[in-house]
């Protein structure tokens, strides 16, 4: 196990898209974070039951996705791409049948490096089953073996990366976000999902070891995201979402500790932090996600992504073509742009960069913390310290310190209900013990022991 001490990247004048100290090279010689920003698509299904008898239409709509898109990809001159295929829960529950598809979007791929010398790589992405069963189980049990068995299966079907968005400790922090609990977020992050994240990341690992294919990452998007989308429905403050974002940094950087290799997943904002800690390629979203949910994101993250994604699009016709040949096309005209900008030099990339972060940096906290500056300076803070419930804390107490600063020197505007929650989060944060033990012996009682089997995270 890796434990993180110093930044990878330590200087925001080195934070630059495109650019990771430890450049991830493919099978098919693609080299990820070696100067060069490619699209990752993100397609799914339309609305539609998956089961035996609908298999054949699942495996025409798929063939459809990927022959459409990779034929746009090709048309508009791409270099490279990578093809993202997340799991839908069925998919994942019968193995075969996510294997099967994986198979057909390799093939495709393949067909397109043989045929047009286009660089492509496929990652898959598994659905976290276990959340399925409640309180989960998530250590054995018929969900997690077939999860298991999925990773495998794709692996050996064609699948170049495999990632997941894991849930470990996500039946109590969408009570703790609605509530505005700190102690019970930390509590989730800090303690179970990083325990969680240690467990499952082991065998993630190792199927991929054994199969030859990049352990790649995880997300908090079911911490982080689910935070954002309530904040722009207004149903939460937004610097609580902000503060959620960076405590999910500890919780991810555990993938890598045990062995992930990157590029973390586009939806896993906190990324930006797990580039400037470990090094390893990013892939991120943001403006070109709307397809998938409204977020007031926008630019910032291509500032430091190698991978640019649409996070996910329905296959729906719209009037010029189906939704993920459009996706890929707005994707491959964004990359262009990034690269012609490095081709120009660095001081015409970092250019680029800063505008754009100014473009939306000051208009939301969530966009600020994303900052390659402010990342670096608040990852400088985690990494000091080295369990994931010290380092949790300590990116509460200076994430909460960090904005206060920027509204009080003009940087960032805040309204006066903001600025009330800024206090009652920075009154809990301070009240967080410094000890992990005293945190788990005051915090685990007051929560609701139905929803949470304390077993499958060794308490």
């Amino acid at each position: 196990m890796i434990t993180y001490k110093a930044l990878a990247i330590d200087n925001a004048d080195d934070f630059l898209f495109g650019h990771s100290p430890h450049p991830l090279t493919l099978k098919n010689g693609l080299v990820l974070g070696g100067g060069t920003v490619y699209p990752e698509l993100n397609f799914t299904l339309p609305i539609m039951t998956i089961e035996e008898n609908t298999m054949p239409e699942v495996r025409k709509q798929y063939t459809q996705m990927i022959q459409e898109s990779t034929r746009r990809a090709v048309e508009l001159g791409a270099e490279g791409f990578i093809v993202e295929f997340e799991l839908l829960p069925e998919l994942t529950r019968h193995p075969e049948w996510g294997a099967e598809i994986t198979k057909i979007l390799r093939e495709t791929l393949s067909d397109a490096e043989e045929r047009h010398g286009v660089k492509t790589a496929l990652r898959v992405t598994p659905n976290d089953l276990r959340e399925f069963e409640r309180p989960p189980r998530l250590r054995s049990g018929p969900l997690f073996e077939r999860m298991v068995e999925s990773f495998d299966a794709c692996a050996r079907a064609g699948a170049d990366m495999l990632a997941i968005e894991s849930t470990g400790g996500k039946e109590i922090h969408d009570e703790a976000i609605v509530n505005g609990d700190l102690a019970q977020s930390v509590f989730s992050l800090a303690i179970l999902g990083a325990r969680d994240m240690g467990f499952l990341w082991d065998e993630i690992v190792s199927v991929a070891r054994q199969s030859g294919v990049v352990p790649s990452g995880d997300s908090a998007c079911g911490f982080g995201n689910t935070a954002m989308v309530l904040a722009e429905q207004r149903s939460i403050p937004r610097v609580w979402a902000a503060l959620i974002r960076v405590m999910t940094v500890p919780r991810s950087l555990v993938a890598f500790e045990h062995g992930a290799v990157g590029p973390s997943k586009d939806c896993a904002y906190e990324g930006v932090y797990l580039k400037a800690i470990t090094g390893f390629p990013i892939s991120l979203e943001g403006a070109e996600a709307a397809c998938a949910h409204l977020s007031p994101i926008g630019n910032i993250p291509k500032a430091v992504a190698d991978l640019w994604s649409n996070e996910s699009v329905q296959n729906v016709r719209l009037l010029s073509a189906m939704a993920p040949t459009v996706s890929m096309e707005q994707l491959v005209y964004g990359t262009r742009l990034m690269n012609v900008a490095t081709g120009h030099g660095t001081d015409a990339a970092r250019t680029l960069r800063n505008w754009f972060v100014e473009s939306d940096a000051h208009t939301d906290p969530q966009a600020y913390v994303l900052k390659p500056d402010i990342a670096i300076d608040l990852a400088r803070d985690i990494i000091a310290e080295t369990s994931p419930y010290a380092r949790t804390r300590r990116a509460a107490l200076a994430t909460l310190q960090c904005l206060r600063r920027a509204h009080a020197d003009g940087i960032l505007a805040l309204n006066a209900g903001e600025l009330r929650w800024l206090e009652h989060l920075s009154r809990q944060a301070d009240a967080l013990p410094e000890d992990e033990a005293e945190f788990i012996r005051s915090t685990q009682p007051l929560l609701n022991t139905a929803r949470i089997h304390f077993d499958q995270y060794d308490l």
